[in-house]
């Protein structure tokens, strides 16, 4: 089951729970290093395989096309980042970025479909060493930045997600896949026993239970999709939406970038100057057919008063 909301911007309020992560960013990165190996099993055990399929969806709604350029912050082991390659295939770029080297060796091992050399392909994938909170990109520098299962992780969530927006065109989209809290009582009874009990048991079997009892803890302070909406319109996006699914447990949010004020400006300075040049165009242009109407005038008056006068006669 699949539910979708827009989110209305007055609906914002300061309540809400805590949007900042529960280690510090050192204690996660350190995390990250130590689970690196087990990262992609336990996502599948934990999500019954499912976590292919949420992130197939966070890719289709950052829209990017053939050709296009795309960001996938705290990509860990890559997976949504190999989605986005699908997306802007062929001749396009995806950069995946987390602070976890640990987890980046394991997404440069990832093949892809579409690498460089591939028939038909030739996406530039590349996963480098970065900080969502100062991302190392220029402002507009890509079509879409997406999250998946990270911002979470992020110590500051708004400064990460400002991030984000700052590096993606206006217009272009900004895509948050994570899990959340259930509302209904028997999938949050449920919700609750698989991670509460069920996920910190099979870290201690994979042998970090510290690791797999932060899962739950992150999950419980993040904000909901609603106040998770108000955050990325604080943010400075627009045109927020969110999909709820996988009897809700998942939260796949998209909002998209407007233009900044300067933008604004300069595109309202830049039609002003167009009116501008076009009125004077246009009193040029009257004021030369206005011109030449008046010499056609004078002409075709000095004719009729030669044709007055009539031929000169000479002396009889």
């Amino acid at each position: 089951m699949t539910a979708s909301a827009n989110f209305a911007p007055e609906s914002v309020s300061g309540g809400g729970p805590s949007s900042s992560g529960t280690l510090e960013e050192t204690q996660v990165r350190a995390m990250f290093d130590r689970i690196a190996g087990l990262y992609d099993r336990m996502n599948t055990v934990m999500t019954a395989g499912l976590h292919h399929r949420w992130r197939r969806r966070a890719a289709d709604l950052a829209q990017c096309k053939p050709g296009g350029r795309a960001l996938d912050v705290a990509t860990g082991t890559g997976d949504l980042a190999l989605e986005m390659a699908g997306r802007v295939a062929p001749g396009g770029t995806v950069i995946g970025a987390d602070f976890s080297e640990r987890m980046l060796a394991l997404a440069r091992a990832k093949p892809s479909p579409f690498a460089v050399g591939r028939p038909g392909a030739g996406v530039t994938l590349r996963f480098e060493t970065a900080n969502a909170l100062s991302l190392p990109y220029a402002d507009d520098e890509f079509d879409a930045a997406t999250v998946g299962f990270g911002a979470r992780n992020f110590s500051d969530l708004e400064q990460g997600l400002r991030e984000m927006a700052r590096v993606v065109r206006p217009g272009g989209r900004v895509v948050v896949l994570e899990i959340t809290n259930p509302q209904r009582p028997l999938l949050s009874t449920f919700f609750e026993l698989w991670f509460d009990r069920v996920v910190p048991a099979l870290g201690r079997l994979a042998g970090d239970a510290q690791a797999y009892s932060y899962l739950p803890s992150s999950v419980r302070r993040f904000p909901g999709p609603e106040a998770l909406a108000g955050v990325m319109f604080r943010c400075g996006l627009t045109r927020i939406r969110y999909l709820i699914t996988a009897g809700g447990i998942i939260a796949l949010h998209v909002g998209e970038v407007g233009e900044t004020a300067e933008a604004a400006e300069a595109g309202r300075a830049a039609e002003a100057g167009q009116a501008a040049g076009a009125a004077e165009a246009a009193e040029a242009g009257q004021a030369a057919e206005a011109a030449e109407a008046a010499e056609a005038g004078q002409a075709a008056e000095a004719g009729q008063a030669a044709e007055a006068a009539g031929p000169e006669r000479g002396p009889s």
